[in-house]
């Protein structure tokens, strides 16, 4: 019986899994994203800075920028409607998949309000030493 019920509990782990494998992203950085590229079919989450300058609307809701952490940068495409806060400058981060070395991304999520930047962004901002937290000030205090 108890052989049983542990056959059970790992086949439900498994499945488990499996039907999540689809709905878990992991998050890079593209400096991560420049050094070890994804595979074109895995979906990820990117995330930083819409480098300055770099922002094209094309044709309809097709736009393209590029996407920074101030150490490496990667060319985003992305077809829909941008969230009203999105602009050069400010926090980013996209889903979607790497293909042939630019992100195609299907989700845009920009900063909210002036206080906000997604924590994933702000992370890998601190790692390069290029992001200072408005609420400890420059000096860290």
């Amino acid at each position: 019986m108890i052989l049983l019920s542990f056959v059970a509990l790992l086949g439900a782990t498994v499945l488990i899994g499996y039907a999540m494998k689809d709905g878990i992203n992991f998050f890079r950085t593209p400096t991560e994203v420049v050094e070890s590229p994804p595979p074109p079919n895995e979906v990820f989450r990117i995330g930083g800075l819409v480098e300055e300058g770099t922002l094209v609307r094309g044709q309809g809701e097709t736009v393209s920028f590029r996407v920074t952490d101030t150490n490496e940068s990667v060319p985003v495409t992305f077809t829909g409607v941008l969230p009203d806060l999105f602009k050069e400058g400010q926090g980013m981060v996209g889903t979607g998949r790497l293909v042939n070395g630019t992100f195609e991304a299907d989700e845009i999520l920009a900063k909210h309000d002036e206080n906000y930047m997604p924590k994933e962004v702000v992370d890998a901002l601190k790692d390069q030493g290029v992001y200072v937290d408005p609420a400890e000030g420059a000096n860290g205090s």
